[in-house]
């Protein structure tokens, strides 16, 4: 898996992938996929396309999902 950093520098983007379960799923450049809830949304627009930075918190998020994950099953 790639680091956060590498997901966002140099302006890389992220892309619209699916709606469920009152969460829109992006998709990073690399492929990594990750929730934005619904909930959280408030006022904002989120495009099919805009850049990655600005998920950082989203993305470091299912990182930490993932990781915790792994660890359950180790």
């Amino acid at each position: 898996m790639r680091t956060l950093k590498e997901m966002i520098v140099n302006n890389q983007k992220v892309r619209f992938s699916f709606y469920r379960d009152g969460q829109l799923w992006y998709e990073t450049e690399c492929g990594f996929r990750f929730p934005v809830p619904i909930a959280d949304a408030g006022t904002a627009t989120f495009l099919a396309e805009d850049r990655a930075i600005l998920f950082m918190r989203y993305i470091r998020k299912q990182m930490a999902v993932l990781e915790d994950a792994r660890r359950a099953r180790e």
